[in-house]
């Protein structure tokens, strides 16, 4: 049975066009079917993103409704679009509870040209707990292609940190389908999220 009035953000990251089988999409759909709201937008150009455009859709999806338990799942890209949203303040924030999956470091986003807007300073990480009622979660792995050092040690001084070894960018590559610990997390933040 669905936990009244909770609703869930599931935010893509870069060149991620919500393709099959992706656990985004799966996850979903199965807290659509367990009788929860979800917001799961396509951002604007994934392959080329434009960071004002993202914050704005990003804060759109957002529903500050008191009412509601708001509940955010970041990967990826998306993690830094909430990271510069922290820096800047919005008045849909804080939300109840939030997940970073997958952070790109700042080295990648600095190197990578279609990715040079959404680059912070050093410390901007240190602006997301307030973004969130309960201290934030950070899941990551000790091989990430696209966070090198790993983002346990990059941004683990600003959240509750889940690191199981060895799945990569929690993508498709990774094969990340189905991912039953992060669903577990969604209906009860008392579960830790281990790997699928």
């Amino acid at each position: 049975m669905a936990t009244a009035r909770r609703r869930f953000v599931i935010l893509h990251g870069w060149q991620n066009d919500k393709p099959e089988g992706h656990w985004e999409r799966l996850l979903a759909e199965r807290l659509t079917e367990r009788g929860h709201e979800v917001c799961y937008p396509q951002l604007s150009d994934p392959y080329h993103p434009v960071l004002a455009q993202w914050l704005r859709e990003i804060e759109s999806a957002i529903d500050p409704d008191p009412g509601i338990e708001q509940v955010v799942i970041a990967h990826s890209l998306a993690c830094a679009a909430w990271i510069h949203l922290a820096e800047r303040g919005s008045d849909r924030l804080p939300v109840d509870r939030l997940v970073f999956v997958a952070p790109p470091s700042p080295k990648l986003l600095s190197e990578t040209p279609e990715l040079r807007g959404f680059h912070f300073p050093d410390g901007a990480h240190l602006a997301v707990p307030r973004t969130s009622v309960v201290p934030p979660r950070l899941v990551c792995s000790d091989n990430d292609p696209y966070c090198d050092p790993s983002a346990d040690f990059l941004y683990g001084d600003a959240f509750d940190v889940d690191a199981p070894p060895g799945c990569g960018h929690f993508d498709l590559d990774a094969r990340y389908g189905s991912w039953d610990s992060m669903l577990a997390w969604c209906e009860d933040s008392s579960h830790r999220i281990t790997a699928r």
